[in-house]
């Protein structure tokens, strides 16, 4: 048996080697004019599926190429091809470099669009105002690629965007309307090309996909680099802008409860001379859902202009307009006296005629940038941001012990207008052996949020409730809400307490100092913010200083280790029943290792953090959900481990995985909240898992009759699960698994995808107990479902 399996082993050897000298292989190193290398541009053979991207030292190589003549060409974002003519031989190596005629500006930008097609990306937007790559920052900044919102067919911010980064969960609550994250233990703020586009404790209405390039993680505080920061973090959705290059797409996706979706992707050039760039997104959807009466329709519009000035000023114009119908935004909810999951999957509580929502969400941005000189750079840019939504919100009046209850609708009506300006410099100054790379800027914001919520409306009456027994959905025996529209919106906002007023300025300054040939990074950081807000009826003024300071060091050129304190400084909206309403505080100890692998086709991140927040707001338990009401407990701790790994593990195989423990707890307690809410140090802080893991594979098949073709999945794992409020009740939530997969083809010009969610078909939900009730609330996610995408590039 021995001899047998050498014999085998020899024969299967002598196979391979005689398969790799019947074909070729090239490799080579792409430089800019200055001599200097051009990391992660994308090297092909064209009308063939071989392609390599350059490592971060300019050097490629393709193996496994069938002999033959082919073109070999380079291409990156913003800059033209370049393309060579080569006789591949069987079994030569052949070396091919190129000298592209590129600037140093257009190196920077070819370095921070990199890796647009692939699940990993190693540089920050421009947004983010950083100037190195993410191995070298001192903070966890975790990038979803386009790449990855693709194959895994997410079409909004709330659809499954958070399994791609540790620790990441939602507060379902408001379903597809706002995103709602969480990560270490408290709600993240909301950022759209680095302004914070939160208004309210409910906003922003969540992205739709098609105009959305890539989405920014960032752990921990960052108000040194974008805005008023929570310490938990912050999302940046960065949008998509002009290439420079001919690029169109459509794709159409259908899937289960009715989904019918469209997108339009345009992108090129409107001068001859390449000086004048447009981008165009359009997408509309009809999605239905498993329950009964629920809808969510929508459209987005999404232009973009750019305008390179000269060699050294560029102006961007992007304009977004998303249009949303869809069903009450409370209907999700279910309410039982006796537990979670009491009803069937698809049970609703939602009448036929109930009026639906809609929204109209309006965004116009200005962005100018100026090369000063080789090393520094002036960013100016504003942006205005208009909202206005008109709906209803159910919740319950009351639940009875044996199950029925009563429907209550609220009116939803609201309104924001956000004026935001920023103006920031980049640069770089060399003080002996120190190189500095200086940011400066200022942040001006006015934002105002008018709301009707006090108007409510019983869908039921005494002697009729309503019964998840015999569920009516017809007319309900109270009628349908005629709500009072006498006065204007503002008015109303003004008697009811639906008032949120901010206007804040910031100043800040940041000095990244490195040593030894960059090896080593010292920053210091500090920003100081003046804000005046009027929220609910309450006017305060506030003024802070926060201070950061980290330290990253490059054990090599693949793998560094870092340390960061850090400080946040936010304003906060809330109408409080119990506490004083104050600016929320808070610092952030974090360290954390960095790890690129094979030559940084893949990276790891592990981090460890302990955060301390103070003042923060949190939902009133012993009021209804749509009653704006919060309590001021004190001080919290989380602390917790993040792991993130992501990138191509092998040719044709990509991998997102993460995990993390979140460890969450009361560390102080306000006065008067003991009492009113049995709230006590080392309690547990609702709204997050303790441990979450997700991952998603991607294998695609690169040679052979099925090249192109490729499987996918991934799962999300959740386990101590804590409900969104202080009310635990007498059931927790069960730990939550889910299974996704599909299969796919792609080739030159055409992509086919085909995912199933939920493969198990596992009864899925999150909920809560509300003391004002007695009663649970829940609300179940999907059973087993589907989409089919076909996307054609032309």
């Amino acid at each position: 048996m021995k001899r047998f399996s050498s014999i085998f082993l020899l024969l299967l050897l002598a196979a391979v080697n005689a398969s790799a000298q019947q074909n070729g292989s090239l490799s080579g190193v792409v430089t800019a004019r200055n001599g200097e290398p051009v990391a992660y541009v994308t090297v092909s053979i064209k009308g063939t599926s071989y392609a390599a991207a350059t490592t971060d030292k300019g050097y490629y190589r393709i193996n496994r190429v069938n002999p033959g003549t082919y073109t070999v060409s380079v291409s990156a974002i913003n800059i033209a091809s370049q393309e060579k003519e080569i006789n591949i031989a069987a079994g030569q190596h052949h070396m091919v470099n190129f000298v592209l005629d590129i600037s140093s500006t257009q190196l920077k930008e070819v370095m921070v669009n990199a890796r647009h097609n692939s699940v990993k990306m190693d540089n920050p937007s421009q947004s983010l105002r950083l100037q190195e790559p993410l191995l070298q920052v001192a903070q966890n900044i975790q990038v979803v690629s386009g790449q990855s919102i693709k194959e895994q067919q997410i079409i909004s911010m709330s659809d499954g965007i958070i399994r791609n980064v540790s620790g990441a969960v939602r507060l379902e609550h408001w379903g597809d309307l706002y995103a709602n994250i969480t990560m270490r233990g408290s709600q993240v703020q909301a950022f759209r090309n680095g302004f914070n586009v939160v208004s309210s404790y409910w906003g922003p209405l969540t992205e739709d996909m098609s105009f959305v390039d890539h989405i920014e993680f960032v752990k921990g505080p960052a108000g040194f680099m974008l805005s008023n920061g929570d310490p938990s973090g912050l999302y940046n959705v960065v949008t998509k802008k002009p290439t420079g290059q001919t690029k169109n797409e459509f794709s159409y996706t259908v899937g289960s409860f009715n989904l019918n979706r469209a997108t339009l992707d345009l992108d090129g050039k409107l001068s001859k001379n390449g000086k004048l760039l447009y981008r165009l997104n359009l997408s509309g959807q009809n999605k239905g859902s498993f329950r009964q009466n629920e809808f969510n329709d929508r459209y987005a519009i999404a232009p973009v202009l750019s305008y390179q000035m000269d060699d050294k000023t560029r102006i961007t114009a992007e304009y977004v307009y998303q249009r949303a119908n869809m069903s009450d935004v409370g209907s999700f909810y279910i309410f039982s006296p006796t537990g979670y999951a009491t009803h069937p999957r698809e049970f609703s509580d939602l009448p036929s005629g109930l009026p639906p929502t809609h929204i109209n969400d309006h965004s116009l941005a200005i962005n100018v940038q100026h090369q000063i000189s080789e090393n520094w750079r002036l960013t100016a840019q504003a942006a205005y941001y208009n909202y206005h939504q008109n709906g209803t919100s159910m919740w319950a009046d009351s639940v009875e012990r044996d199950g029925r209850y009563y429907r209550n609708v609220g009116i939803w009506e609201a309104r924001s207008a956000m004026s935001l300006g920023q103006i920031f410099l980049n640069g770089k100054v060399t003080t002996g052996p120190i190189v500095h790379k200086i940011l400066a800027g200022v942040d001006l914001g006015d934002k105002k949020y008018a709301a009707d919520y006090s108007q409510t409306h019983s869908l039921d009456t005494g002697s009729a409730p309503f019964d998840p027994k015999a569920p009516n959905l017809d007319m309900p025996s109270n009628g349908y809400p005629v709500y009072d529209r006498t006065l204007n919106l503002e008015a109303r906002a003004a008697a009811g307490f639906g008032l949120i007023n901010s206007h804040y300025t910031s100043l800040y300054l940041q000095d990244e100092l490195g040593f030894l040939n960059n090896r080593i990074r010292l920053t210091l950081a500090g920003r100081y913010t003046y804000v005046h807000q009027s929220n609910f009826g309450t006017a305060q003024k506030a003024n802070h200083f926060t201070p950061r300071v980290g330290l990253s060091i490059s054990v090599d050129n693949q793998m560094s280790v870092y340390g960061l304190y850090d400080q946040a400084f936010t304003p906060q909206a809330g109408n409080v029943s119990v506490g004083k309403l104050k600016p929320l505080t808070g610092n952030n100890i974090e360290f954390g290792v960095k790890k690129d692998w094979a030559e940084g086709k893949w990276n790891t991140t592990v981090a460890v953090y302990r955060i301390l927040k103070n003042n923060e707001l949190t939902a009133d338990p012993n009021a209804p959900a749509n009653s704006g009401l919060s309590i001021v407990f004190g001080q919290r701790r989380a602390q917790g481990v993040e792991f993130d790994l992501r990138g191509e593990l092998l040719p044709g195989l990509d991998l997102t995985a993460n995990y993390a423990l979140t460890d969450s707890k009361v560390s102080k307690v306000n006065p008067g909240v003991s009492e009113a809410l049995a709230i006590k140090v080392g309690d547990v802080v609702p709204g997050y898992s303790k441990h979450v893991a997700n991952a998603w594979l991607t294998y695609k098949l690169r040679t052979g009759a099925l090249r192109g073709a490729g499987v996918s999945g991934g799962f999300t794992y959740m386990a101590g699960r804590q409900t969104d409020t202080w009310s635990v009740g007498l059931l927790k939530l069960p730990d939550y698994f889910k299974l996704d997969g599909g299969l796919f083809w792609e080739g030159n010009k055409m992509r086919i995808t085909a995912n199933v969610f939920n493969i198990l078909d596992k009864y899925l939900y999150s909920g809560s107990y509300y003391a004002a009730l007695a009663a649970y609330n829940y609300q179940a996610e999907a059973p087993r479902n589907y989409r089919f995408s076909v996307s054609y590039k032309f």
